[in-house]
């Protein structure tokens, strides 16, 4: 039986136009800020607040976007599939690890998706940001 975990994650641009992916400490895979829900929090809610704790970017709950909701497969975590809100953060933003945060990578989406992407961004995010959603 497949677990599923409720989370919700920040897309996040800087001045050249590249997303921001961070690698957790102890995976391979890249991924954009976010995590689990804590108890009584909005899914935009725990968006900002990851965002802030993983990589020190301070952005209003009420000043994220939604780009949509998905379901798949977690990228870490075998057995398990996430069900995550996906915001984007208005501006332009530099980031530096923190938290459980081993490495940032700014991802050019002109360039053909990584082998080392989480299926979440490959599947979902990346296609709506590129079809302007």
């Amino acid at each position: 039986m497949r677990e599923t975990l409720v989370v919700a994650a920040v897309c996040v641009f800087d001045a050249q136009g590249r997303l921001l992916t961070v690698r957790k400490r102890g995976t391979g895979m890249f991924m954009h800020p976010g995590g689990k829900l804590e108890p009584g929090e909005s899914p935009a809610e725990a968006a900002a607040r990851e965002l802030q704790e993983e990589v020190g970017i301070q952005v209003a709950a009420s000043e994220l976007e939604l780009l949509g909701a998905w379901v798949v497969e977690a990228a870490n975590e075998p057995a398990t599939d996430i069900e995550a809100t996906v915001f984007v953060a208005p501006g332009v933003w530099d980031a530096a690890p923190a938290a459980e945060i081993e490495e940032i990578c700014w991802l050019d989406l002109g360039v053909p998706a990584r082998s080392d992407l989480a299926p979440l961004l490959v599947r979902h995010v990346i296609p709506a940001l590129a079809a302007g959603l």
